[in-house]
Parts: C-alpha cells; structure tokens; sequence
C-alpha cells in the first residue's frame, strides 16, 4: 500500500459532522451520568428529611462537608483524562496505563489524608457556629459515610479512564445503577422497611458507601472484561511506583481542585449573602440555584467532552481537529443553555412553585422573590456552561495553571465584588447578587475562551 493511501486511511475525519456526532455521542451518557449523580443526594435529602428537622440539618451539613473534601479530591481525577486523551491521540498504550494507575495512586494518598478532617469533624463543626447536637449527629454520620470517599476518588479515575476512551455509555449505566441501589438500601435501613434493621441518619451514610463501593467494583469489572481494555492492562502491577507520573498528575490536577473549591466556596458566599439579607430571601435563591445546578449538568458533561476530544486530537498533532472539536462543543454549549435560558424565562413562577406548598403563609411571598431570580439564572446558565466549556477545552490541552488564576480572577474580584455591591451599597439585594455572578462568570467565560484561543493560534503556528 502506498504512503498516500495509508495517510488516506488514518487520517482524522474532520467534518463538523464527524464532531458534532462525537460530541452528542460522549455528551448525552455524560450529562446523563451528571444528572443521576445529582439525583442520589437529592434522594438523601428527602429521605431524611422524613426523620426530623435535627436529622436533617446534619445531614445537610454532613453532606457538605464531605463534598467540599470529595470535590477537591475529583480534581486530581479530572486531570487523568486529558493525559488518557492525549496518550490515546499519540496511539501511547503504555502513557495510558501511567496515568490511570498514578491516579489511583494520588487519589488514595488524598483520602487517607483527609480522612482525620471527616473523622474529627464536631470540634470543626461547632467551631463553625453549628448546634452541638447537629455536629455530633454529623460528624456519627461523616464517620460512616467517610469510608466511602476511598471508593468514591477511585471511581471518579476509572471514570476518567473510561471517558477519554469515550465509552459515556458505561458511565451513564454504572451511576443510574448507584442511583438505584443508593436509593434502595437508603430507604431500607433508614425506616427499617422489610426486616431490615432501623439504622436512622446511619442508614443513609451506609447507602451512600454501598453505592460507590458498588459503582467502583463494577467499573473494574467491567474494564477487566472487555477486551479492549483489558489490553491496557492498567490493575497489572498496581503496587510498582511511577513517581515522575504520579508528580505530573498531582501539578495538573490542584489546580483543578483549587478552581473547583473556588467556584464552591462563591456559592457558599452567595448563601451566606442572602443569608444576611432575610430568611425569604434565602429560601428564594435556594430554589434559583436548585434549577441553575440541574441545568448546569448540561454544559458541565460538554465541558468533559471537550476536554476528551481536545486532548485526542492534541496528542496526534492535529490542530484542525482541536478547533473544530473546541467550536463543536461550545456550539453545543451554548444551544442547550439558551434553551434553557428561554424556559427559565417563560415559566419561572411555574417553575418556583414546583419547590412550594402554596398554601404555606409565606410561600406566595417566597414565590414573588425566586421568580425574578429564576429569570436571572437563565442568563447565568449561559455564562456558566460557556465558562465550564473554555475550563474544558484548557484541560484538554492540560493547561491548568493560568486558568486556575483567571478563574480565581473572575470568580472573586469580580464576581463576589460586584454581587456585593449590587446587593448592599446599591440596594439590589438578592438580584443584585445574582446580578454580580453572572458579571463574574462572564468574566470567566472571556478569559478562559479567550486563552484557549490564544493557544491555540500559538501552537498552529508551531504546528506550521
């Protein structure tokens, strides 16, 4: 065969089509596998929120706690999928196994790291303001639930593995699998339903460990099994260090976990804020936010197909292909969020009242502030998922450092600033606050996008 042909055959198809197909192809079990992560915490709160209002506030304290811990930890996780895309773009079997078997590596030090954090919390929770009885409920169920986190990173880095093989498919199935599994044994050992032992608050810590333990096994067995992957070979020899790997991973992903915890801790800010504001107040963004994080999942899942096929084309040199799966995903992006923008904006008492008891005395009141809100957070939406996409798009050329300071950037100085002085000195109050984010993840959105350009034009040249 002729050098001609042979360049014929491997060489990448290029069309938008070709891109479109494989961002909707890896996006939909993504978004899909976000969404029913989402769902398993919100069948906790439920679930316990039928034991009484003390159970419920540690819960939800708990579960905060742990997930400010879980989400710094991801970050580390997030970043092996750009080394698996590129490794996989350059046809490097042997750099994918590094990266994935390094994760875990990473991973499993972090948890027994911060294992001490989950495992003494009341002394932190009280010194936080918490109600003595909510803090020793928490910290009984962060005891329990803390075994959970060891499962939970290594998934987070099988999934990462899996993703940028883009094998979505398997990933959505395993997390609707936790989902049901988490809600079953929760309902179980929570009321103690069909002979199963009356556990309480326990319950659903020993749900939420069952659920990623599972979530983990299946993972495994399933990568062991297929012989595609099986070829990777990444469990073989998992004890034998790759300390170059492993710092590689550990310089990638604290940014991630540092950019991550920062967009955390605005919304916790944001909380606080309306907090001071009034009780109404706080409720209303409550509901705001609950409809702006399901949206989010949407652009969140792109963000992660935009890191897998930037870093695919990246790692075999293909600089037509990173631009045309960058503009594809942020295509994508910015068409599921402007639909969403419009439903928020069309229906969005319809949407507050899905939250409320109409007949409670204050409901109609809380209804009047989460209206205008919910508007806001359709244009917030928008900002949000094309900022999450240009954090995607960076990551797949495992650009982290910098972004990590425009977000930071973007987030605070802006973002927290303005949402301060639009709700306090200039009397906007909880719109205002709503208002400075979306200045302030606008800010990120240009940044970010506009760096990955630059980038890009810089490395074409190279290319050249």
């Amino acid at each position: 065969m002729s050098q001609s042909a042979q360049m014929a055959i491997t060489a990448p198809d290029n069309s938008w089509s070709s891109h479109l197909r494989a961002t909707f192809a890896l996006g939909v079990p993504l978004v899909g596998a976000q969404l029913a992560q989402m769902a398993i915490n919100t069948t906790d709160v439920i679930l316990v929120g039928w034991l009484g209002t003390t159970e419920l506030a540690s819960a939800v304290i708990a579960t905060q706690m742990f997930f400010i811990v879980f989400i710094f930890g991801s970050g580390f996780s997030a970043a092996v999928v750009p080394m698996v895309a590129q490794a996989l773009g350059r046809k490097d079997t042997v750099s994918v196994r590094r990266s994935v078997r390094m994760g875990l590596w990473v991973v499993t030090g972090y948890a027994m790291l911060t294992a001490p954090v989950l495992w003494f919390s009341q002394p932190i929770l009280l010194r936080l303001g918490q109600a003595p009885d909510v803090a020793a409920m928490a910290e009984s169920y962060l005891r329990i639930v803390q075994w959970g986190i060891f499962p939970a990173l290594w998934l987070m880095v099988l999934r990462s593995f899996l993703t940028g093989l883009e094998k979505g498919g398997i990933v959505l199935y395993v997390t609707i699998g936790m989902f049901l599994l988490n809600g079953v044994v929760a309902y179980l050992t929570i009321f103690g339903h069909f002979g199963a032992p009356k556990l309480g608050l326990h319950g659903a810590a020993i749900a939420s460990v069952c659920a990623n333990l599972t979530g983990f096994i299946l993972s495994v067995l399933y990568i062991q099994r297929q012989e595609v992957l099986k070829r990777y070979e990444v469990f073989v020899r998992f004890w034998r260090s790759d300390w170059p790997m492993l710092g590689e991973i550990a310089m990638l992903g604290l940014p991630i976990s540092f950019t991550i915890l920062a967009e955390t801790g605005l919304f916790a800010a944001a909380s606080l804020m309306m907090g001071n504001i009034g009780k109404l107040e706080l409720a209303a963004h409550g509901i705001a936010l609950q409809f702006a994080s399901i949206a989010f999942m949407i652009p969140f899942g792109l963000a992660q197909v935009a890191t897998v096929r930037v870093g695919l084309a990246y790692g075999r040199r293909d600089m037509e292909g990173v631009r045309k799966a960058a503009l594809a995903a942020g295509f994508s992006a910015v068409c599921f969020t402007f639909v969403g923008g419009l439903i928020f904006a069309v229906f969005p008492r319809e949407l507050g009242a899905l939250f409320l008891d109409i007949r409670q005395a204050d409901a109609q009141a809380v209804l009047d502030l989460a209206a205008p809100l919910i508007v806001i957070a359709g244009v917030f939406q928008l900002a949000d998922g094309v900022q999450a996409v240009g954090a995607g798009l960076l990551r797949g050329l495992k650009d982290t450092r910098v972004p990590m300071i425009l977000a930071l950037i973007a987030y605070w100085p802006i973002g927290f600033a303005c949402a301060w002085v639009f709700a306090f000195p200039l009397g906007f109050k909880g719109e205002g606050i709503w208002f400075g984010f979306v200045l302030g993840l606008a800010a990120a959105a240009f940044l970010l996008c506009g760096r990955f350009w630059l980038l890009l034009q810089r490395q074409t040249k190279t290319a050249r």
